[in-house]
């Protein structure tokens, strides 16, 4: 048997049971030889660094310390990084691209979840699910019998603002449903939104004929307070927003002003900032539904994460191209 490569965990160490379980940890072990007792969360520890100076593989996950010149230069051997995660923005630098090092990510395993929460909420927006459960809550009775004016999923009005990643398997998601979905993206151009199955709308538009606007857009420069108070108000009444990307994608002072008004209402997993203040008024209006950044990978869907990591190992112990290499033109604008 050919002798394995040097693999190092680099990520909380809490989480590498849920990243790795056992079934898991022997596939990968078959690949590299990897100690699952020795997890780096500092690059100058004596003993990480011992290990990394024979590392060609680094296993990285959330928690993962940042890559700058001096832990690489601790890590002469290093030729992949393999993130079981999604951005690989928080912990790399621009040196890792400069040694040639090839960088894989989860990204597309952990936009599975992602996707999967928007459409449920989507859904559950649509027939107002959630203001009717606080409604039945405080008066104990529903209305038998009644049809609701303004609630109901036939072809309703679904606008996602950026086709990333979880941006075009939400599209997926909704194709079966009874929805007139559109997009924008100025990445996008007619044909590929075409082959998407989707209208390509300008920002303003696609804000102005919708229902309910997902945003699934990266947090850069230009995107910070992408819809801020001119943006909002030209959602219609009744609209919904919701936010899986980034917080700083919404301005949010001017999405508070616009839900006291009771105009819209709106579904956040991402906050700005993160976490919310205790006195946040977020907490309180109740237009407004806050989850606490848990619509991608968690619990049992951590482990696909983890299995992404262990097939692109395999690639690379087997001489194949890794599936998931991150392309380093395209960081810019990426999540």
């Amino acid at each position: 048997m050919p002798e394995r490569p040097q693999a190092l965990l680099a990520m909380t160490a809490r989480n590498v049971p849920h990243v790795l379980p056992p079934d898991l940890l022997a596939r990968l072990r078959e690949s590299v030889d990897v100690d699952p007792a020795l997890v780096a969360h500092d690059f100058t520890d004596d003993r990480v660094r011992r290990v990394l100076a024979r590392t060609e593989i680094l296993i990285t996950g959330w928690g993962c310390p940042r890559l700058d010149a001096a832990a690489l230069d601790a890590a002469p051997r290093l030729r992949a990084v393999l993130h079981a995660a999604g951005s690989v923005k928080g912990f790399t630098t621009p040196e890792v691209w400069r040694r040639g090092i090839a960088v894989s990510s989860a990204a597309a395993a952990n936009a599975l979840p992602v996707a999967e929460y928007t459409l449920a909420m989507i859904l559950l927006a649509g027939k107002n699910v959630l203001a009717a459960r606080d409604r039945l809550r405080a008066d104990r009775a529903h209305p038998y019998g009644d049809i609701l004016p303004g609630v109901g999923n036939h072809g309703r009005r679904v606008g996602v603002i950026g086709a990333s990643r979880i941006g075009r398997r939400l599209i997926e998601l909704l194709r079966p449903h009874d929805l007139r979905v559109s997009l924008t993206d100025p990445y996008v151009d007619r044909a590929e939104a075409g082959r998407l199955g989707v209208d390509l709308l300008p920002l303003d538009e696609l804000l102005r004929g919708s229902d309910i606007v997902t945003l699934h857009a990266p947090a850069t420069p230009e995107t910070r307070h992408l819809l801020g108070a001119r943006e909002l108000a030209l959602m219609p009444g009744g609209a919904v927003l919701i936010n899986t990307a980034r917080g700083a994608l919404v301005d949010h002072d001017a999405l508070i002003a616009e839900l006291r008004t009771g105009r819209l209402s709106a579904v956040l997993d991402v906050t700005d900032p993160e976490p919310l203040p205790a006195d946040s008024p977020l907490f309180d209006l109740p237009n407004a539904f806050v989850t606490p950044h848990l619509a991608g990978s968690q619990g049992n869907e951590v482990a696909r994460l983890g299995l992404t990591v262990v097939e692109e190992a395999e690639r690379l112990s087997t001489g194949e191209r890794l599936q998931y290499a991150v392309d380093q033109a395209a960081l810019d604008r990426a999540a």
